[in-house]
């Protein structure tokens, strides 16, 4: 589909990503489809029961957006594996990132991984994870990473987002740039990281600069502020972080996603409309919005009177939305 043909609405909702309740095409569902016009949806316990349940609600999204003149969505499922995969038994069940000791472990989550996600239509994984964890380090992390040492994490997680990637899956490294050495829950509180730019460059860093170079078609950001590289914004909502270092310095073409917008660490300290802003300000193509409720149409309402508002805006727009296109009209991929 050509964007110089999207209308202002369908720009601003292919900026969104959002979940929904039920398991089937509900009439909540159609209105975020066929008026808010969202570029993605995402999947949860609740929405699952069954690989033919979930088969049956993929087609029903993609058909009914045909029907109405949109491009595909973006489908997508956190399956880390271990502590954090949404869908259960007839699915394989893998431990999680730190019982993958080989690389062939490795290669052997992603490629079974993808093809059950690609046989029920789900198009995208939120995953691998590729925080690293300090040796002896009581992080939040613990349980979801690779391991401690950022040659290992960077391996591994590259293998699994080439073999996803190979397989029909988009990757999404996670969560940028680096939330291993945090203690706090994001889910709850607003994190702060004071640790040196150059600690981060030599540890944090480096299993998401092996990401970019493996291809990685989309990098999640935490919900972290890192004071010594942004006093003010938390990586989701940050240019400094988004746009100078992800996308200047690292060279990273593809998507970026914030973490979910309804988090505590976002909901408790900053201003919706300012949210939005930012994401907006700092090239950041999708706002990742879990949960039913009123902050989806208010972020599809203030994108769209931004865009309406600004020249600035909506070119911005355009180019996330022309990203955003690139890797939906790849075709092995949706």
């Amino acid at each position: 589909m050509n964007i110089k043909k999207f209308s202002n609405e369908q720009l601003a909702g292919q900026r969104l990503m959002v979940g929904f309740d039920g398991t089937k095409l509900t009439k909540d569902l159609t209105v975020l489809i066929d008026t808010l016009k969202v570029g993605g949806v995402i999947l949860f316990s609740n929405n699952v029961s069954s690989p033919e349940q979930i088969k049956q609600l993929c087609v029903s999204i993609q058909e009914y957006a045909g029907s109405c003149g949109q491009p595909p969505l973006f489908i997508a499922v956190d399956q880390e594996g271990g502590e954090v995969a949404r869908l259960k038994d007839p699915f394989t069940e893998f431990p999680g990132n730190p019982s993958m000791h080989h690389i062939k472990d490795a290669e052997k989550f992603a490629t079974v991984t993808a093809k059950e996600l690609s046989d029920v239509g789900i198009n995208m994984n939120m995953a691998p994870v590729m925080d690293v964890v300090p040796e002896g380090a009581e992080s939040i992390m613990a349980g979801r990473v690779f391991g401690s040492d950022p040659a290992f994490v960077s391996k591994m997680g590259a293998c699994v987002i080439k073999h996803l990637q190979q397989n029909g899956i988009i990757a999404v490294a996670k969560h940028f740039p680096g939330i291993g050495r945090t203690t706090l829950d994001s889910h709850l509180e607003l994190p702060i990281l004071t640790a040196e730019r150059s600690e981060l460059e030599s540890f944090d860093y480096l299993p998401f600069s092996a990401a970019v170079k493996e291809g990685v078609l989309g990098i999640m950001l935490s919900h972290i502020l890192y004071s010594k590289i942004d006093l003010e914004w938390p990586a989701s909502l940050s240019v400094h972080v988004a746009k100078y270092l992800l996308r200047d310095h690292f060279g990273f073409k593809g998507l970026v996603i914030t973490d979910d917008l309804d988090m505590g660490a976002i909901t408790k300290n900053f201003n919706f409309n300012s949210v939005i802003h930012q994401i907006l300000l700092a090239d950041i193509d999708i706002a990742l919005i879990c949960h039913k409720g009123p902050n989806i149409k208010a972020a599809f309402k203030k994108v769209l009177d931004y865009i309406e508002e600004s020249d600035e805006m909506k070119d911005k727009c355009k180019a996330s939305v022309e990203r955003i296109m690139e890797v939906k009209t790849k075709p092995h991929l949706i």
